[in-house]
């Protein structure tokens, strides 16, 4: 029998169901984002780039921050 895992979180303000424990890291990979040029945010605050490779927890509202050049 598979233990399936259900974590629901926000990303961007875009709900998402996952269906297996991922760290920081591995969800934004998941969604295709780059490690490098971004910022994470969670439930408001910050997330170290020296944390993502923490579990993603339920609930958590996620913002996904992209660097752009300009001016």
């Amino acid at each position: 029998m598979t233990n399936s895992v259900n974590i629901g979180i926000t990303v961007n303000g875009e709900d998402h169901q996952l269906s297996e424990a991922l760290t920081v890291a591995q969800l934004l990979a998941h969604l295709g984002l780059p490690e490098k040029g971004i910022a994470v945010a969670v439930d408001g605050a910050v997330f170290p780039r020296t944390s993502w490779d923490s579990p993603v927890e339920k609930g958590w509202e996620i913002e996904i921050l992209t660097a752009v050049q300009g001016g």
